[in-house]
């Protein structure tokens, strides 16, 4: 996979590199002057999956707290009285 910029990768396309380089460095065949970049990148990417993960979160998060809405785990009590939510 090629460097990306950060900002177009998918959750996937991140750790689909993240799992490219971990392959790169087990098969010993990143050189040391390689290994810094390498390291690097996998770092961002690391944080980049983060914020992702963060994200959708907050969204998921949101959409349970909008108006006549409950946590998941509320909405199987309710279910018993015929309630949805």
């Amino acid at each position: 996979m090629t460097n990306k910029d950060l900002k177009s990768l998918t959750y996937r396309e991140a750790t689909q590199e993240l799992e490219e380089i971990l392959r790169a460095i087990e098969n010993d065949s990143v050189d040391v002057d390689e290994l810094t970049q390498k390291v690097q990148r996998s770092s961002q990417l690391i944080k980049l999956c983060k914020e992702k993960l963060r994200n959708a979160e907050k969204a998921i998060d949101q959409v349970f707290n909008e108006e006549n809405c409950e946590a998941p785990e509320n909405r199987a009590a309710g279910s018993a009285n015929g309630s949805l939510f």
